[in-house]
């Protein structure tokens, strides 16, 4: 709702407006119509006309209260001292104009009104009884319309701030919603880079090799191309699980396929896949193992998953080493190889490695292994453990 001196209302505001002078245009107009005693003038349509007068300005009376409030007293004041007609059991117009002012004007505005008011009450109860009880009472109901105005800008002001906050938490979940589904596509985007890069790079070398070991050993060359045929079987496999999570089941859907998360227990079978190709792969696990939660097994194998396939594809290595080394603290892997030394330590896959051991709390660091010679990555990451078993 516009405060005061705003140039429109709403069409709703006007409609309230209107409705409220209707209502005390038919509590004033009770006195006219009500059989008077033979005692008393009778009342006349200038007496009605003036009294009339004097509730047309609340239409407007959220536009300009303290000027609609002065114009009530004006023509109420005119109305006593000029015409003889019947008098009102309560100065509705004044109430309505005054509780108005109270609701819509600023502090200063109220407290002289309240003044100007206060100040009207005593020579109007004198002018007509005198008496304690009626200026008890005038003060007592002036004093409802003022509390009652000031309640209703209180509501409205409460009414305002929790539509605000409404608003805030629209927009703050609107907000926490869009991060998480950025968090999701950055974490698919990881889970699909993996899998294609770790398969496609283990069958490209299996395949380049494929040719040569046709002509010098077929033994290998089978071995190669059932270890293409295995590597790419088992892509699909994880490529059918990652759709089915994003694909929404409808009715009458077969359910997707669905398999458990990579983990610790393994690791053997995709080193076994490595060592079909050209690096010697060696694999070592130090300290005593604890029972680690599903996703920090996922984590550590898709770590080595990613630092193979950097070997397979860059470092043209003849023998990498991977090894975990478990301490009550934490996880330690390390994947270290012979080849030709760092170069980029910014692709993605690095990038991929660093967003998952952070997203438990560890690091990742990347450089040129033992002696400067080759390359190596060391992944530290936090123990939460998990009595569901290790590799679980």
């Amino acid at each position: 709702m516009r405060r005061p001196g705003a140039r429109w209302l709403p069409r709703e505001a006007w409609a309230i407006d209107i409705g409220v002078a209707l209502l005390v245009q038919a509590a004033v107009t009770m006195p006219f119509v009500v059989p008077r005693s033979a005692e008393l003038p009778p009342a006349t349509w200038a007496a009605y006309g003036l009294t009339t007068l004097t509730v047309l300005p609340l239409v407007a009376r959220r536009r300009a209260p303290v000027a609609v409030l002065i114009t009530v007293l004006a023509a109420g004041a005119l109305y006593r001292f000029t015409v003889d007609g019947p008098g009102q059991p309560l100065p509705y117009t004044g109430l309505v104009a005054f509780c108005t002012v109270a609701e819509l004007s600023s502090p200063r505005r109220r407290l002289a009104v309240a003044v100007l008011v206060l100040t009207a009450v005593f020579p109007s109860v004198a002018w007509n009884t005198g008496e304690a009880r009626e200026l008890l009472f005038s003060l007592f109901v002036f004093a409802a319309a003022y509390a009652f105005g000031r309640f209703t800008d209180t509501r409205k002001a409460y009414i305002r701030a929790m539509e605000d906050r409404a608003r805030q938490l629209e927009v703050t979940h609107r907000i926490e919603a869009e991060q998480a589904a950025a968090r999701e596509r950055a974490r698919i985007a990881r889970e699909m880079h993996d899998i294609l890069s770790h398969a496609v790079s283990l069958m490209i070398v299996q395949a380049e090799a494929g040719p040569v070991a046709v002509r010098t050993a077929p033994e290998r060359a089978e071995a190669a191309f059932d270890a293409i045929s295995e590597t790419g079987r088992d892509a699909m496999v994880q490529l059918r699980r990652m759709l089915g999570v994003l694909r929404e089941d409808g009715p009458g859907d077969m359910p997707s396929p669905r398999s458990p998360q990579p983990s610790l227990a393994g690791l053997p079978a995709l080193l076994e896949r490595v060592r079909s190709g050209v690096p010697e792969v060696a694999y070592t696990v130090t300290g005593r193992p604890l029972p680690l939660p599903a996703d920090t097994g996922a984590t550590v194998f898709r770590i080595v998953q990613e630092a193979l396939t950097n070997v397979v594809r860059h470092a043209r290595a003849s023998r990498v080493t991977v090894q975990l080394d478990h301490s009550p603290e934490e996880l330690t892997v390390t994947v270290t190889d012979d080849g030709r030394g760092p170069g980029t330590t910014t692709g993605l896959g690095l990038v991929g490695i660093r967003e998952r051991a952070a997203a438990h709390g560890g690091t990742a660091r990347a450089g040129a292994g033992p002696d400067g010679r080759g390359f190596q990555l060391l992944v530290v990451l936090p123990l939460v453990t998990s009595p569901e078993g290790v590799g679980s």
